[in-house]
């Protein structure tokens, strides 16, 4: 990129590291306690407010690829967590989503850990079949 071109992030790489070190820290906590509970006979229970992914149809994930930290750092969080793998990383540009894939469920959203974040929930477009078309022509 050009010098006169380059956007400022809106995270420091410091703050970057250390939510980075607070999501690994929950991640070990929660996999102690998972190892935890197999001792017992009581199933595993979710913490509350943990953040649980549901379909919609009706949403779509788009990137704002002026926040997205994998343009220049390589944060992966988004990538790695997306179960239909519809989010695929461009070096230098960020993130990019196939919203043919998208199941709209949010995790990506939820795990971006940038403020305001790399990757939203929009409203999806309704398709229009070429019925529909040349029924409004007619």
């Amino acid at each position: 990129m050009q010098k006169g071109k380059m956007k400022k992030m809106s995270i420091s790489r410091k703050e970057f590291f250390i939510k980075s070190l607070y999501s690994l820290g929950e991640a070990v906590s929660t996999v102690g306690n998972a190892l935890n509970a197999a001792d017992t006979d009581e199933p595993p229970r979710q913490p509350e407010g943990a953040f649980v992914p549901v379909v919609r149809d009706d949403l779509v994930a788009v990137a704002h690829n002026e926040h997205c930290l994998a343009r220049n750092c390589g944060c992966f969080a988004c990538v790695e967590r997306c179960e239909p793998q519809a989010i695929m990383v461009v070096m230098g540009e960020g993130v990019r989503i196939d919203a043919s894939r998208c199941i709209g469920c949010g995790t990506c959203e939820y795990v971006c850990p940038v403020s305001p974040k790399a990757a939203a929930l929009v409203p999806r477009r309704p398709k229009e079949n070429n019925q529909s078309k040349e029924a409004k022509i007619i």
